[in-house]
């Protein structure tokens, strides 16, 4: 009897490790994980029994405007988020809900504003002992508010569904973080769970994917914007401005051709064109060959010095890794004839429309890329200042004059681009882009994109534009270069 008394008691013995050893694992290994888990309801209803922090804007009068904050409620749920303009925001604050959890910045920056952050740690305790209510810290965003309403309300207008991004080039701070179609986000912030529920399955049941934040979250193939690009590495392999490039009507790539959008010689030369020509009018096969005679390992390094690539870029939400070639190997082009369509944007190229801001913002400053920032300073309760938004540097993109022979290609592309929103004294410089998309790329309606800072001798302001189109014969100029215009322009305190 001992022995089989004796294999159980073991047997028990094991048991009882086990079950310790997992309860250990659990609270104190996976302990973060699970208490930030926006799935764990026991920290959402201890949350919500505190004062969630305020997310803040400041005009151009240095006045604060609340963007989301809470309302005190007669429910165990002790307060209810309010969102203000919320589809105007909705890309920027994301969402915050009982039920759903959190996303966007009410996620990434969940601690700041639920008050559990370290760097509050003083003022929680001050909270204990004088028995005050707890508070969470506010956020003030670098949005400019004139230019994040000034593209959502001309994306809205025009019932396009696509993104806008502007940066300041200098700081990096993001100055507008549009997506539309855009969602209610008061909807799932309600008490209700039925109201919550029916909002989530409206949102995520329809076609338009309002939850998406395409901004950041979606790529999108850019078309001419990309000879941006190719231009910065041509011109850093020796060329400048006013090089020679072919102005061909034609080129073979693989069983077909690739032409310029005219169906004709470039500028119709048959000779040849410079570069900043080709640029300004969108030759197609000036920029294919130019991608070509570069060759992979140099148009890779120089997007990599754009930010291509890049797999951890946080804004504090993460961002899409954009890339030149297939998702599998990322910055790599397969073959010369994939060079030639990588050239001009095509083929496996995709960009988020953040990642395009930063191209253009890089050659607004001169050639250094600032890291894109959308948190401007972190708040007490009482607003007092806790810590502010550090520049940071990422690295130079491309020399000065590199840039400063960009800049000039841009201004005279702008030049040529029509649409409205043209401001007499503002000088504007530009690139549009039309993407081809889809499996039938000629019957299905393109990408439209205008990118663009100014004012072009002092840049203030970068920005990037996508239109995903319901016209096949729609064009960055016609759709997208009057948004990027305005959203410029708000930004700048224009009308």
């Amino acid at each position: 009897m001992n022995t089989p008394l004796r294999r159980v008691g073991l047997a028990m013995l094991a048991m009882i490790i086990l079950l310790l050893a997992n309860a250990t694992y659990i609270q104190i290994i996976k302990a973060d994980e699970y208490r930030t888990d926006p799935r764990n309801r026991r920290v959402l209803y201890e949350e919500y029994s505190r004062e969630r922090g305020k997310i803040l804007v400041r005009d151009k009068n240095n006045q604060m405007q609340v963007v989301a904050t809470v309302n005190p409620t007669n429910d165990r749920l002790r307060f209810l988020r309010v969102y203000n303009n919320a589809p105007t925001w909705a890309p920027v604050t994301g969402y915050y809900s009982i039920r759903y959890g959190a996303g966007g910045l009410e996620r990434a920056e969940d601690e700041i504003l639920n008050g559990s952050d370290d760097r509050l740690f003083v003022r929680r305790l001050s909270d204990l002992i004088t028995g005050r209510d707890p508070r969470g810290g506010n956020i003030e965003l670098t949005i400019n508010p004139a230019a994040q309403t000034a593209a959502y309300a001309a994306m809205e207008k025009a019932g396009y569904a696509g993104s806008v991004v502007a940066l300041n080039p200098k700081t990096g701070e993001i100055l507008a973080m549009v997506s539309t179609p855009s969602y209610d986000t008061n909807g799932l912030s309600a008490h209700d769970p039925e109201a919550q529920e029916q909002a989530w399955q409206t949102f995520n049941n329809d076609k338009r994917k309002p939850m998406l934040n395409r901004a950041i979250s979606e790529t999108y193939a850019p078309g001419s914007t990309f000879k941006l690009v190719v231009a910065a590495a041509a011109l850093a392999d020796g060329k400048n401005k006013d090089t020679q490039v072919t102005s061909a009507d034609k080129i073979a790539v693989g069983g077909s051709e690739l032409r310029n959008y005219n169906r004709g010689f470039c500028a119709g030369a048959p000779n040849g064109v410079t570069m900043e020509t080709a640029l300004s009018l969108s030759c197609n096969t000036a920029f294919a060959q130019l991608a070509s005679e570069l060759g992979n390992d140099k148009l890779r390094d120089q997007a990599a010095k754009f930010g291509l690539g890049e797999e951890d870029l946080t804004i504090p939400m993460s961002v899409e890794q954009s890339c030149i070639g297939p998702r599998a190997s990322c910055m790599d082009v397969v073959d010369r004839n994939a060079l030639f369509q990588t050239g001009i944007g095509q083929r496996d190229v995709r960009l988020t429309p953040l990642q395009n801001a930063q191209i253009v913002a890089a050659i607004a400053n001169g050639g250094e890329r600032m890291k894109p920032q959308l948190v401007k300073s972190i708040l007490a309760p009482d607003l007092s200042e806790i810590s502010h938004l550090d520049e940071d540097s990422l690295g130079r993109a491309m020399s000065r004059d590199t840039a400063t022979q960009l800049r000039d290609m841009m201004i005279t592309s702008e030049s040529k681009t029509g649409g409205e929103g043209k401001r007499d004294g503002l000088t504007i410089a530009s690139k549009t882009g039309t993407a081809e998309a889809g499996l039938d790329p000629k019957n299905t309606p393109p990408f439209a994109w205008y990118v663009a800072f100014a004012p072009a001798e002092d840049p203030k302001v970068a920005v990037a534009v996508v239109v995903e189109s319901q016209d096949v014969a729609a064009t960055g100029g016609k759709l997208s270069a009057a948004i990027g215009r305005a959203t410029m322009n708000a930004a700048l305190g224009g009308a």
